[in-house]
């Protein structure tokens, strides 16, 4: 009985007495179709006609086959709107991406515990911060190795013992570690808050904490802006933030779900902060930070594979209560020292009262007299400027009517000169 061989090219009938090795001339790669030429992926003959791709003979000999290649799955579409059905009989379930209103059902709280996350150092940055290390120390070094000058003032805020000498380092230091605040016309320290009117007052208040003096200025953690980006890939969000020189000793990144809190000292005394209230919602444990010389790029894994539309959450509203508990936080952080003195600021309260609705009045007042008496000098300048144009004219005007009468007369004397001699 002759069976029928389905070797792809092949498709004769044949006998099963008679299948030898090389009774089938076959094409045992697939099909390829691609920019309109279509030919098998064991040899090399294209076309694009598709007869002439069904008649390519086929490249490799072997034992003729009966046996029918498993089909593709292939749904069975139902009358209804229900499922679909595979004529395997296994069942396929296709999952679409949630709705923004089911993320936002599902989105977990922004207060749940953030777990601290570890940070990967390259090796180009590890050289980088050893030098760095070895050059603070030896400055360090040559700051505490200078001698200190007779008369020199204690760097300590409402300090104002003088060295004398030796003897001097041990006698205790009064002073205010906290922030001046100057608001609504008061003046006082963030750490005792004694609050006055008169400056001189608040200059001359005594320090509230004991300790040791300070000859040599501190060198404070500034807090400071950084320029950060993000980008995303279907199953990441990165965030770089654009740090030099990141110290991973003193840098900490958490995060939970949805919100990334980056605490980061960078070129030594600079600190960016900042908390990211996150779009959607990451997994932790597959996020991870990778620190290189030039910036700091957090990998964050998303929990559901959905774009981003942007990195923050825009329903985040900040509370302004933290600002208010310290008005200060900003200043200590910016200013690295507080050494306030009579010739540093000014002692005259008028000039701390610009909030005052009367000084508002009178600043404007004096601003609108200087622009008008700026305005008339300017007018005067130009109308000299005018005046002197104008004599300029007239005088080259003159000066040319005076040549051409001179050019006038030197004509009528050639004309009487050429006129002949009378005989008499």
């Amino acid at each position: 009985m002759a069976l029928l061989c389905y070797n792809k090219g092949c498709g004769q009938k044949f006998e099963a007495d008679q299948n030898n090795d090389d009774a089938c001339l076959f094409h045992p790669g697939v099909p390829i179709f691609h920019d309109a030429l279509k030919g098998w992926s064991c040899c090399r003959k294209r076309t694009t006609d598709f007869s002439e791709f069904l008649s390519i003979q086929g490249c490799t000999h072997g034992h003729h086959s009966n046996v029918k290649p498993q089909e593709p799955l292939q749904p069975e579409v139902s009358s209804g709107k229900g499922e679909n059905k595979n004529t395997n009989g296994h069942e396929i379930i296709y999952q679409g991406p949630k709705s923004a209103e089911a993320l936002q059902k599902e989105r977990p709280s922004s207060d749940e515990a953030k777990t601290k996350m570890s940070l990967k150092v390259s090796a180009s940055l590890a050289q980088v911060l050893k030098k760095l290390d070895i050059s603070n120390r030896a400055e360090k070094e040559k700051i505490e190795s200078q001698v200190v000058v007779h008369g020199t003032r204690c760097k300590n805020a409402g300090c104002k013992t003088m060295y004398q000498g030796p003897a001097t380092d041990m006698e205790v230091c009064t002073h205010h570690p906290g922030a001046p605040v100057f608001h609504e016309g008061y003046k006082y320290w963030s750490c005792c808050c004694i609050k006055t009117i008169d400056f001189n007052a608040f200059l001359d208040q005594k320090g509230c904490t004991p300790d040791k003096h300070c000859w040599v200025p501190k060198q404070n953690k500034k807090k400071v802006a950084c320029r950060y980006d993000w980008h995303q890939t279907g199953s990441n969000v990165v965030v770089t933030i654009y740090a030099k020189n990141a110290n991973p000793e003193f840098s900490t990144v958490e995060a939970n779900r949805t919100v990334l809190s980056c605490h980061i000292q960078f070129e030594n005394n600079k600190v960016f902060k900042k908390d990211f209230h996150l779009w959607g919602v990451i997994d932790v444990k597959q996020s991870s930070v990778n620190m290189v010389p030039s910036k700091v790029e957090v990998s964050l894994r998303k929990a559901d594979t959905v774009a981003w539309g942007k990195l923050e959450d825009p329903n985040f509203k900040p509370e302004p209560s933290d600002a208010a508990e310290d008005p200060t936080e900003t200043e200590e952080m910016q200013q690295a020292d507080w050494d306030i003195d009579d010739d540093d600021i000014s002692d005259s309260d008028d000039e701390w009262a610009y909030d005052r609705r009367a000084n508002k009045e009178a600043q404007q007042k004096k601003e609108e007299e200087r622009r008008k008496r700026i305005k008339e000098e300017e007018e005067k300048r130009k109308a000299g400027q005018r005046k002197k144009v104008g004599e300029e004219m007239k005088a080259a005007e003159e000066e040319m009517k005076k040549i051409a009468e001179q050019e006038k007369k030197e004509v009528e004397e050639e004309e009487y000169d050429d006129l002949p001699e009378l005989d008499s």
